[in-house]
């Protein structure tokens, strides 16, 4: 979603697009007008002549696909020398092959228990985790999200009265 400050909104998008195409007038003049580049305007233009109306809602900054991501297969025998060695990803690396920030990726994408709050012989969960109940996720990743901080007591300069 288009911050509140933002040149264009879904509206402004709109307006855009209805004085280029519609009106039939110069980019680089409507640009001007709405305050943007017109590299930007262009782009707009574009999204519309390609998509239509609905490409020109927001969209989220996360990739669409992730070529990178390690294959099943491999994850499947990660998990599976982390169930039978009960190990970290460090020892792991050396057994599998694969490096250990991949390892540890893999074991905090299927939510696998740290060794610490494991039993050593059958491995069952027997620690509660740290985590709180109490967070804060934002239901789609990428988004903007402004945090304000306010100071709310009155410390004099230097310091309170234990300086």
């Amino acid at each position: 979603m288009a911050h509140a400050n933002a040149r264009l909104t879904f509206h402004g998008r709109c307006l855009l697009v209805r004085r280029v195409v519609f009106d039939r007038r110069p980019v680089a003049h409507v640009a001007k007008e709405l305050g943007v580049s017109r590299q930007c305007a262009h782009r707009w233009v574009n999204r519309y002549r390609a998509e239509g109306w609905p490409g020109l809602h927001d969209r989220s900054s996360s990739p669409h696909r992730r070529p990178s991501r390690t294959p099943a297969a491999v994850e499947r025998r990660v998990l599976k020398a982390r169930r039978t060695l009960r190990t970290g990803p460090d020892v792991l690396a050396e057994r599998t092959g694969v490096p250990a920030r991949t390892i540890s990726r893999i074991l905090n994408r299927h939510q696998m228990p740290p060794l610490a709050a494991c039993d050593p012989l059958t491995g069952q969960v027997i620690r509660a985790t740290r985590a709180g109940s109490r967070r804060y996720e934002h239901p789609r990743p990428g988004d903007l999200i402004h945090v304000d901080v306010k100071k709310l007591g009155k410390i004099p300069a230097g310091g309170g009265w234990r300086a």
